[in-house]
């Protein structure tokens, strides 16, 4: 069994994305199933008929490698057996694993396309980030396949970096939906789709888009250095 703080319970391709953080050496693992995209199917990922929530520790029986897709270097692959919840951290408790790159996520735009990634050493082929947003803000920009609105959130980092990107949290977005707005300091999972090229895509390769794809707030009594 491999340990992992959940960080994201997105949706993936009608199922959905489960990635986290190990706490013992602080890196991050995406666990993926058999299926094309690695997507976790609900009979794989349910506890007690329970979906995972974000801050849940989870023990979760895994490979020692997994498939990457040719980009990615958090995959690992499940293994028969069930799930469990063996505890929950609170949400300060993230605030050592809240990355320090230049970039969220590589660069400054968007995406990051196939060809990059594949550019770069295996181990530094990362697609999830852990961002301490102290701006963000959102808003409604279309129905979505799934049902409900697609959402977009701006993010600002102390450092001065900035994302716009589609939210994938489902939770999140129910909130957004009974009209909530974030007002705290966040901590907001950054991950890399799948490759995707939108009907107006003029650019070279394939880009893989970055998505926000699990938000926590922060209490508001947590001290929140730069």
């Amino acid at each position: 069994m491999s340990r992992i703080i959940c960080l994201a319970n997105s949706w993936k391709r009608g199922e959905r994305c489960i990635a986290g953080i190990n706490p013992l050496k602080g890196n991050w693992i995406r666990p993926v199933s058999d299926l094309p995209d690695g997507q976790i199917p609900k009979e794989m990922r349910l506890i007690n008929r329970m979906e995972p929530a974000l801050l849940d520790v989870l023990e979760i029986p895994l490979a020692k490698t997994g498939p990457d897709f040719g980009f990615e270097s958090e995959n690992i692959s499940v293994l028969p057996g069930n799930w469990q919840k063996v505890g929950k951290v609170p949400p300060a408790y993230l605030l050592q694993y809240c990355s320090r790159e230049k970039y969220i996520l590589h660069n400054d735009l968007r995406y990051v396309t196939v060809s990059y990634m594949q550019s770069l050493p295996a181990v530094d082929r990362v697609t999830l980030q852990l961002v301490k947003a102290v701006k963000f803000t959102v808003r409604r920009v279309s129905q979505r396949f799934e049902g409900g609105n697609k959402w977009e959130g701006f993010i600002a980092t102390p450092q001065g970096q900035t994302l716009t990107a589609t939210i994938t949290d489902p939770v999140f977005i129910r909130k957004l939906e009974l009209n909530y707005r974030p007002q705290k300091v966040c901590l907001v999972s950054v991950s890399l789709s799948m490759p995707w090229r939108p009907d107006d895509w003029e650019e070279e390769g394939d880009p893989c888009w970055k998505l926000i794809a699990g938000v926590v707030e922060l209490p508001e009594d947590v001290t929140v250095d730069s």
